[in-house]
């Protein structure tokens, strides 16, 4: 059952790696239809953020994305990895699989269309399934100190 935990990491990793690709041609297409160049002047060195109010929204949508995918997701490669190293049951691989697919749609959601409404909605739907996925390795971790640090002389003869 490892395999099966770690597979909804493996592909929001991916996932990850997608959203940065998807910054490129997202801000390079809108930098190139730049027509006054002299707002770019003395940016050596420059950041993505500094493009923000100079290219379009939009164009900046995927890497405000790739930012969030670095964020609450460190938690859920933090669960997905105590509850690999636990012992998974299959709740936790089927929450596992739906935050990734939450978060795919977030993704998909916030770098083509952004309506927040929505957005927010699809985000609070992945914090729940996290937060219960947290739930269960808090119970898991619990039951392994429950037992280890068991008192065996308070058992029955």
């Amino acid at each position: 059952m490892q395999a099966q935990m770690l597979a909804p990491a493996a592909v929001l990793v991916l996932w990850t790696l997608i959203v940065l690709l998807w910054i490129i041609p997202a801000r390079f297409g809108a930098i190139a239809k730049i027509e006054d160049r002299s707002v770019l002047a003395g940016k050596q060195g420059a950041r993505g953020s500094d493009l923000e109010g100079v290219i379009p929204d939009k164009a900046n949508w995927p890497a405000h994305n790739h930012t969030h995918l670095h964020e609450q997701p460190t938690l859920f490669y933090a669960t997905v990895l105590i509850l690999t190293v636990m012992g998974p049951g299959a709740l936790d691989v089927t929450l596992a699989w739906v935050y990734v697919a939450l978060r795919i749609v977030h993704s998909l959601w916030q770098n083509l269309v952004n309506k927040v409404p929505v957005r927010f909605a699809l985000f609070l739907a992945s914090t729940i399934a996290l937060m219960v996925l947290a739930a269960l390795m808090v119970l898991a971790v619990r039951a392994v100190m429950a037992t280890l640090l068991a008192d065996p002389s308070a058992l029955p003869v």
